[in-house]
């Protein structure tokens, strides 16, 4: 029950209600600057706005299997946040915002299990915990966010479409539990849609942030590898490919978040590429409804994906609207730049090409070196022992990596990287040259190549998956439609490295130029 304020869901059968000054807040909806206006005019208290948002998974979640574990501390978090907002403290950007993480994600004292039974002691397996946060949980806590609790995920992330075979069962699509949710963020999308937290931690290596954002109709920032820290999390190309990335609600709510966890740190070497990098005045900096006043945008094309990226014809449609609404926001739109330059030919496999993660041995036996002096396993030796097996043999959760060039099976000190980067050097040198000679400031996609599939035999079928992720390049995806079968049709927004700050200044732009994003209000129970 709330002590100042109703705060509604998604119907009048919620279960917060006061006998004080009613305020009405669609948590479907509830954005970071709402939540924060609420929260410091005193209209709602920070654990008001907790305990509703456990009543609406209280309700819900049966229906939608967001979460792997929901946090014990929350609410007193949130107590701690209004004694220290009564008492005039400083508190953090992100004080009180209740906010979800994949479960590939370490959190101090919580067991991380990337959806496999054999992290999961519930399961018949062991617990991994951590004896310390991944820096990106750290920033995240630093500046006063709630870590509402860690969201489901397909097994060591390896789905970009759904979370079928996590132990922990699968994952629905809040728009249509018969649509497929996306992958591997799976449970992040699903929260964040579903009004369980304001906004969500995702993680990509190949799709996983944009697939489900643009499946469920949200916001997701899938950033230029290297800007934000990527350790203390269960890897699948920690050193080629992997990055971590907010989903929300509204573009503005993801330049908030990035501001917090971009940059370097010596907890992640690998950041050390992002200073100087980020922008003046943070990443809400260019949040502009003039944006696209000028920018010249390139279009798809085969010259980006020649095989297998044909667009279907209902997906051509809203895409020539989609060119339109640039036009009319100001853009100069450019034909298929990448047409005759030998990008497309880069790719081996269109749907998913895997290169990057021939080092995965070693980036997982990095990973469990790094838990703690605490663990129960601290070396893939020793995981491999306990279980009797490789996981990486016929046997393993990860047999199917086996079959990826150059894998190195056996090497669990440095890595040989050298194909990976002289890959990584040719995209960005035909990248850079189109970017370049074209004059343009971004690309514009449909993010779909057709409508999701359905949960259980369709899938999502992405028409920038390998290629951004093989360059570490930036994508923003936006919601911008529907099919005539009701499924979310969305846009991604793609530039140079560290260009995520003119990114969101131009989905900002298309923000209402495309109307508001779908949201089911009607959930099930």
């Amino acid at each position: 029950m709330l002590a100042a304020a109703v705060i509604t869901g998604c119907g009048n059968d919620d279960k917060s209600s006061i006998d004080k000054e009613e305020v009405s807040l669609d948590l479907s909806s509830l954005t970071i600057d709402e939540a924060k206006e609420i929260m410091t005019s005193g209209k709602v208290t920070t654990a008001d706005l907790m305990s509703a948002h456990y009543d609406r998974i209280e309700q819900y979640e049966p229906k939608y299997n967001a979460f792997i574990s929901l946090s014990e501390t929350a609410l007193s978090e949130a107590e701690d946040i209004d004694q220290r907002r009564k008492k005039g403290d400083e508190l953090g950007v992100l004080a009180g915002i209740p906010i979800v993480l994949k479960d590939s994600i370490d959190q101090k004292g919580v067991p991380t299990t990337a959806g496999w039974s054999g992290f999961s002691s519930k399961a018949g397996g062991i617990d991994l915990i951590p004896e310390k946060d991944a820096p990106l949980v750290k920033r995240l806590r630093d500046a006063g966010a709630i870590i509402v609790g860690k969201t489901n995920l397909p097994v060591f992330a390896a789905s970009g479409d759904n979370a079928n075979n996590s132990f922990n069962g699968p994952t629905y699509n809040v728009l249509n539990r018969a649509w497929a949710p996306g992958g591997s963020s799976t449970g992040t999308a699903t929260a964040v849609a579903a009004g369980f937290a304001i906004a969500g931690i995702a993680e990509e290596t190949g799709g996983s942030i944009q697939n489900p954002a643009s499946a469920q109709g949200l916001i997701g920032v899938k950033p230029t590898f290297g800007l934000v820290p990527n350790t203390g999390v269960v890897p699948l190309a920690a050193n080629t490919r992997d990055v971590l990335g907010p989903i929300t609600k509204s573009v503005r709510d993801a330049a908030l978040i990035l501001d917090v966890i971009a940059g370097y740190t010596p907890d992640d070497p690998k950041t050390e590429a992002a200073i100087g990098k980020l922008p003046n005045g943070g990443y809400t900096s260019l949040l502009s409804k003039d944006s696209l006043k000028g920018a010249r945008v390139g279009l798809y094309g085969s010259g980006w994906r020649s095989h297998n990226g044909e667009l279907s014809e209902e997906t051509k449609e809203l895409y020539e609207t989609t060119i339109a609404q640039l036009k009319e926001q100001g853009a100069i739109v450019i034909e298929d730049p990448f047409m005759g330059t030998g990008f497309s030919e880069l790719l081996e496999k269109s749907d998913y090409d895997a290169r990057g993660s021939e080092a995965l041995p070693y980036d997982v036996d990095n990973y469990l070196k790094n838990l703690g002096a605490s663990a129960k396993i601290k070396s893939l030796a020793e995981l491999n022992n306990l279980l009797g097996y490789d996981i990486f043999s016929d046997k393993g959760p990860l047999f199917y990596f086996s079959n990826i060039k150059d894998f190195q099976p056996n090497e669990y000190a440095s890595p040989d990287l050298e194909a990976f980067n002289t890959l990584r050097s040719n995209y960005l040198e035909i990248f850079n040259n189109v970017m370049k000679d074209n004059q343009l400031d971004m690309l514009v996609f449909p993010q779909q190549r057709k409508p999701i599939g359905d949960r259980v035999t369709g899938g999502i079928s992405a028409t920038t998956v390998s290629e951004i992720n093989l360059s570490g390049l930036p994508l923003v995806t936006l919601p911008a439609g529907k099919y005539s079968t009701g499924q979310p049709y969305a846009i991604a927004f793609v530039g140079p490295m560290w260009s995520e700050a003119k990114l969101l200044g131009y989905a900002y732009d298309m923000e209402d130029a495309v109307g508001p994003r779908p949201i089911n209000r009607n959930l099930e129970k």
